[in-house]
């Protein structure tokens, strides 16, 4: 015989409602069987299971305040879950993976020495570096590359960059934290295609 489920989601949804840290992390527990068994069966390619799964989480806590009760909790869950997977695969249509390929002959010489630690003398190496890091970000989720944009290549501060987004501060450096480690992974995937 099967134990029941004793969880009260709307309870546990009324103590959320009240911003109860607690009752945030018993309702994520709770639901996170059914929202990575979703995020797997839709998984895009080159998206990690737990990133995907804690963006599901971000946007219900978003959303809370939109939920009518008209359906079983769960199943707003799963229908954001699944909007989410489609969202992903639609964002990688847009922007499919950059391949070494892709590179110009001047790209691919100058990423081929950064990656032999070569120093590069001609000028117009600068130039070409640009155009690498711009086809690099436009791999990116458009707030990613916003974050970078922002915090890297115009030198704003957290603070600036908080106040021109609307994010919080904490937003702002997890946001660049993994937009930048998002980059390396997309710089990586060239070296090894360079290498092979």
């Amino acid at each position: 015989m099967s134990e029941q489920s004793t969880f009260d989601i709307d309870a546990c949804l009324a103590r959320v409602r009240q911003l109860d840290q607690a009752a945030a992390r018993e309702l994520v527990d709770e639901l996170y069987p059914l929202v990575i068994r979703i995020v797997r069966a839709h998984l895009p390619r080159r998206v990690a299971e737990e990133d995907l799964a804690q963006e599901v989480f971000m946007k219900m806590f978003a959303r809370l305040d939109q939920f009518q009760g008209t359906v079983p909790f769960p199943h707003w869950v799963s229908r954001i879950a699944v909007t989410t997977c489609i969202d992903q695969l639609r964002a990688q249509r847009r922007r499919p993976e950059l391949r070494w390929a892709d590179l110009s002959e001047h790209e691919a010489e100058v990423l081929s020495s950064v990656l032999s630690d070569q120093t590069a003398h001609a000028p117009d190496d600068a130039l070409a570096a640009r155009e690498l890091v711009n086809k690099l970000m436009s791999q990116l989720a458009a707030p990613d590359r916003l974050v970078l944009q922002l915090l890297d290549l115009e030198q704003k501060s957290v603070a600036e960059v908080a106040s021109l987004t609307g994010w919080n501060r904490a937003v702002v450096k997890v946001r660049a934290f993994r937009a930048r480690r998002k980059l390396q992974k997309l710089f990586q995937t060239l070296k090894r295609q360079e290498n092979s």
